[in-house]
């Protein structure tokens, strides 16, 4: 073979490899927007599926309330306060409580026997105000349905015992079992002449959901870190780690002698 022909077939064999790769390359870019394509599509579909999370949960944080239906009775600033106890009672022990929230549920195991002695004795007034704290935390309504529902009782004469009786059968923080009305009113059957049309009807229509709504407010106003809050005569009290129910009701006592 003639060293001209030689350096054809070279030439050819080389600018086929080059063709090769420049095949190759275009191949590369291709599978690159692909890949690249797709990814772009499921962030978009993950950015989708948030921005319809996030709708979703701003749904349920604005749903409206209602209007301000205040329960019966209901005293203090914009009638927040559920009263129990007498009013000519010298000290007065504020409440704030969720019924979600088990904190609450251990501060009422170890001080409603006290607490219920010195009302019932008209030593004591205790103003409960109703939050709805687990219900932002882990999400659900069942604070504030279940507060609801006490409100109703509060129109009906029976709050001190369905209060109790709430706490005595609150579920899981993580269960919001309290969200089911039909719940909360098989629970009123468990305090006598409570179970009546119109408190189910007060607990169907959610009557104090607005009610409930302006008490977190002013639980957020107030500045307090937790729940349950506990302030005696303005006192918060329940931080005070020495706080016993023996120390408390001393506390009462001492109050009533002056």
């Amino acid at each position: 073979m003639s060293e001209k022909n030689r350096e054809g077939k070279r030439t050819a064999r080389e600018k086929l490899a080059v063709e090769r790769e420049k095949q190759k390359s275009a191949d590369r870019r291709r599978r690159a927007l692909i890949v690249g394509g797709a990814v772009v599509a499921v962030l978009g579909l993950a950015a989708v599926i948030g921005v319809v999370a996030a709708n979703a949960g701003k749904d349920d944080d604005s749903e409206a309330s209602g209007p301000v239906v205040a329960p019966s009775g209901a005293q203090g600033k914009d009638g927040l306060a559920i009263p129990v106890g007498k009013d000519s009672a010298k000290p007065t022990l504020t409440v704030w409580e969720d019924f979600r929230c088990p904190a609450c549920k251990s501060f009422e195991t170890a001080y409603r026997p006290v607490i219920h002695e010195l009302t019932n004795a008209g030593e004591l007034k205790v103003e409960y105000h109703l939050v709805t704290l687990i219900d932002g935390n882990m999400r659900g309504t069942g604070s504030r349905t279940a507060a609801n529902a006490a409100a109703c009782a509060q129109d009906a004469g029976k709050f001190p015992a369905y209060h109790d009786v709430l706490f005595d059968n609150q579920p899981p923080e993580v269960d919001d079992a309290f969200a089911d009305n039909a719940r909360l009113i098989e629970l009123a059957g468990k305090v006598d002449g409570l179970d009546t049309p119109a408190f189910r009807a007060c607990v169907e229509k959610g009557t104090h959901n607005g009610w409930v709504a302006k008490s977190h407010q002013a639980f957020d106003k107030g500045g307090f870190s937790g729940t349950p809050t506990v302030l005696f005569d303005g006192e918060n009290i329940y931080q005070d780690r020495t706080m016993t129910p023996a120390k408390l009701k001393q506390m009462v006592q001492e109050a009533n002698k002056e």
